[in-house]
């Protein structure tokens, strides 16, 4: 079991670096949807910190250059703030292990990324791209759930290629929310926390690992 998904973050690890420094234009368009994806999990993150603290949303954007934006109302604003980089690490972490470890849970992580996009392109609607690029993921996710048998290689490399994406854009990414969150967190400035959030994210994913690859040695997958 453990060899098996230490093979698979391998070769998933060997496509990710390869298409991203040697791919040259091609592996740019290859991983231009990774992208996207990564910038719908940092979004979603700010709207679900909204949500879950008690505000709203109004609208979320994912331009074509990979950038994006969020405008809620009311809520906990640090929260909301930090939920786009951290929340895009914590479900990056999660597809991975689920893809990795719960065989059983799958299939329901699937439908439930399908839902979170479809909410996304229609209730909070912004844009005709924004919708198009998440109709058109959530029809690929549900072929891949529905009728092939790659959910977990798909569920690990959209994990993993998210928790390094934001790992290496960690001083470019979230450069305005930090310019945000040092308004609210008035006595410690943006550098310091760019730092805090990336170790973070970096120390989430070390626990990630560690509980996939340390404890039972049970040859299987949990059900």
């Amino acid at each position: 079991m453990k060899g098996s998904i230490f093979i698979r973050m391998i070769i998933i690890l060997a496509i990710y670096f390869g298409l991203t420094y040697f791919g040259g234009d091609i592996g740019r368009k290859i991983m231009y949807p990774v992208r996207l994806f990564v910038t719908f999990l940092h979004e979603f993150g700010h709207a679900l910190g909204a949500v879950i603290t008690g505000g709203w949303v109004e609208e979320v954007q994912i331009n074509q250059d990979g950038s994006g934006w969020t405008r809620s109302a009311n809520g906990n604003r640090p929260v909301t703030i930090m939920g786009g980089y951290l929340g895009s690490a914590i479900f990056g972490n999660l597809l991975f292990y689920i893809g990795a470890k719960v065989k059983s849970l799958i299939k329901p992580m699937i439908f439930v990324l399908v839902i979170a996009m479809l909410v996304t392109a229609f209730y909070w609607f912004n844009s005709l791209f924004t919708t198009g690029v998440l109709v058109a993921f959530s029809a690929f996710l549900l072929f891949i759930a529905l009728k092939t048998d790659f959910g977990r290689e798909v569920l690990m490399f959209l994990g993993l290629a998210s928790v390094l994406y934001i790992i290496q854009d960690f001083n470019v990414g979230p450069r305005s929310d930090l310019k945000a969150y040092e308004e609210v967190m008035v006595f410690i400035p943006a550098n310091v926390w760019m730092y805090i959030w990336l170790g973070v994210a970096i120390l989430l994913f070390v626990f990630n690992l560690r509980i996939l690859f340390t404890g039972t040695n049970n040859e299987s997958e949990i059900a």
